[in-house]
C-alpha cells in the first residue's frame, strides 16, 4: 500500500467516523518509544527504537461513545486483530512507521504498522488501515484460529 492511496479509517462506536489520508496522520505528533517485540513463534526483538503517533494523539481526535470497551484494528488484506481499549490505550502503544532510524519496510507493515509491545506481535497489525471500535469482543484473524484473545507472552498466551 503506497502512503498516496493509503487511508485510515474510525469507525464503529465512535460519535462520527474519521478518515486521515497518510499526510493528514504523519502531521499528527510524533513519538519516540523505546520497546520489545515478542513474536508467538517464540523469538524476540529487544530494544526497538519505535517511531511513530502514539494512540492517544487517535483517541484525542475522536469521541469514543460510552459503550466502547474493545478496537477491531485492521489492516490492508483484510487482517483483523481485536484489542481490549485498556490494552490499546497504554503507554507503549503506537501506529510506527519506523524502527531503529529506518521507515518500516513492507515485509514489516510500512507504510504503518500497530505495535503494542506488551502483547505478542500478531496483535501488531502490519499495514494498519482502520479501527472499529466495538461495545462487544469478537474475535480477529488469527483469534478465529485458536490464536488467544489477548496474547501476553508473559503468560504464554498463545492459543485458546
Amino acid at each position: 500500500m503506497s502512503p498516496e492511496h493509503w487511508r485510515f479509517h474510525v469507525s464503529g462506536r465512535v460519535e462520527s467516523e474519521t478518515t486521515w489520508s497518510f499526510d493528514d496522520f504523519m502531521a499528527l505528533p510524533q513519538v519516540t518509544i523505546q520497546a520489545d517485540f515478542h513474536c508467538v513463534t517464540r523469538w524476540s526483538q529487544l530494544d526497538n527504537t519505535w517511531e511513530g503517533v502514539h494512540v492517544r494523539e487517535v483517541l484525542k481526535r475522536i469521541q469514543l461513545k460510552p459503550d466502547a470497551r474493545y478496537v477491531m484494528v485492521s489492516g490492508h488484506g483484510g487482517y483483523t486483530t481485536n484489542l481490549p481499549l485498556e490494552a490499546f490505550d497504554d503507554d507503549d502503544v503506537l501506529f510506527a512507521h519506523s524502527r531503529n532510524g529506518e521507515p518500516l519496510s513492507r515485509e514489516h507493515g510500512g507504510p504503518l504498522r500497530l505495535i503494542v509491545p506488551k502483547l505478542y506481535a500478531w496483535k501488531s497489525a502490519k499495514w494498519v488501515n482502520g479501527l472499529d471500535f466495538m461495545a462487544a469482543d469478537r474475535h480477529g484473524f488469527w483469534e478465529s484460529y485458536g490464536y488467544h484473545s489477548h496474547g501476553d507472552p508473559w503468560k504464554e498466551e498463545r492459543f485458546s
